[in-house]
């Protein structure tokens, strides 16, 4: 499990899209968080952008405010 802005996430390192989706020329965020040990929760957000360069940007940004949210619980 490698860890991304502070979040245990899974990553291939050789694919700088992780977490990301094209449905129909939009990209989407996508990814699974678990509440507790036994649950699991699939998380997937548009990102409104049919830019890569602007998904990869907006993926980041959402990994920050996911991280400084679990901080401040």
């Amino acid at each position: 499990m490698n860890k991304i802005h502070g979040l245990p996430l899974r990553v291939a390192n050789d694919n700088p899209n992780h977490h990301l989706w094209n449905n129909n020329g939009v990209w989407w965020l996508h990814y699974t968080v678990y509440p507790t040990a036994l649950t699991s929760e699939r998380v997937r957000k548009s990102l409104q952008t049919r830019s890569i360069e602007v998904a990869r940007a907006r993926r980041d940004q959402a990994f920050r405010n996911l991280r400084e949210t679990m901080r401040a619980a």
